[in-house]
């Protein structure tokens, strides 16, 4: 029997060895074909199975259609923007919008002619106080208001000791006259405002408010070679030739000096000899 199947088997293999290659080949080429088609047609047609599926997942011509129409309905549609970077969004919060940056005004610096009037006004100013800190004599001393270089308090000590004034300050016991001088962004190129503080004057040029009638304070008449020492000694002269004296009364010496009379004052009578010429008035006019 064993003997048998052998024969059998070797006939066989003599079958299969003897078949025609050629159709062999073209038998073996049609199948791959045909599998290849059956499988390109699934991969391209294949859906999970459910209602209207044929047998083996492949879609009827009807179904095949209609998911042409779908696919070609969703790419008319316009693609959603892609999604911003994380790190581009951080950026774009983080810097501030074009015309916000510009609406932001930018710290404007002084105009050049302000800056270099305020740099002459500061160093002659500090030039002023070492000068009159180097005096022998003690004629004058300043004092800051509020520590601003371009607001003097100044004291008066030294008067003609021959002259009216100066006994009524023995007798009142007045130790100086105080001044207060301001200065402009211009000087000392224009004349500081100066008046009478305390004590209250009578005549000696001296007006309501503690203004002083002199030329040399008013733009017409000052010069920028003057000094705050020049003037306060222009103005001791002054209270001595207008024969000035120290408010005796009790009504009147009470009363301060006001700087808002003074200046009202002083551009009054400024008008007045602008108009009538600089010729020395009566003492009771200024």
């Amino acid at each position: 029997m064993a003997t048998l199947l052998r024969k059998i088997g070797l006939i066989r293999l003599h079958d299969r060895d003897t078949e025609d290659p050629k159709h062999h080949h073209h038998r073996h080429q049609g199948s791959l074909k045909g599998s290849n088609k059956g499988n390109a047609k699934n991969s391209s047609l294949h859906r999970p199975g459910g209602s209207g599926s044929t047998e083996g997942g492949v879609l009827s011509p009807a179904e095949l259609k209609n998911r042409q129409l779908e696919q070609s309905n969703k790419e008319r549609q316009c693609p959603p923007p892609p999604p911003q970077p994380p790190a581009a969004a951080a950026d774009k919060e983080a810097r501030p919008p074009a015309a916000s940056a510009a609406k932001t005004p930018a710290p404007c610096p002084l105009p050049p002619n302000r800056q270099h009037c305020t740099q002459v006004r500061s160093r002659r100013l500090m030039k002023e106080l070492q000068d009159i800190r180097k005096l022998s004599e003690r004629f004058i001393t300043v004092e800051l208001v509020e520590e601003s270089l371009y607001d003097w308090n100044v004291k008066l000590h030294q008067l003609d000791k021959d002259s009216t004034l100066w006994q009524d300050m023995k007798e009142t016991g007045t130790e100086y006259i105080l001044l207060n001088l301001t200065f402009p962004d211009n000087f000392p190129f224009s004349p500081p405002f100066m008046r009478v503080l305390s004590p209250r004057l009578e005549n000696g040029y001296v007006l309501d408010g503690g203004a002083i009638c002199m030329e040399l304070l008013t733009p017409r008449g000052w010069s920028s070679a003057y000094t705050v020492e020049a003037v306060m000694r222009q103005f001791a002269a002054s209270l001595v030739k207008g024969q000035g004296r120290i408010c005796r009364k009790a009504a009147k010496s009470k009363k301060s000096f006001s700087r808002k009379e003074a200046e009202a004052t002083f551009k009054s009578l400024v008008k007045t000899h602008e108009k009538y010429g600089w010729v020395t008035p009566p003492v009771s006019d200024g």
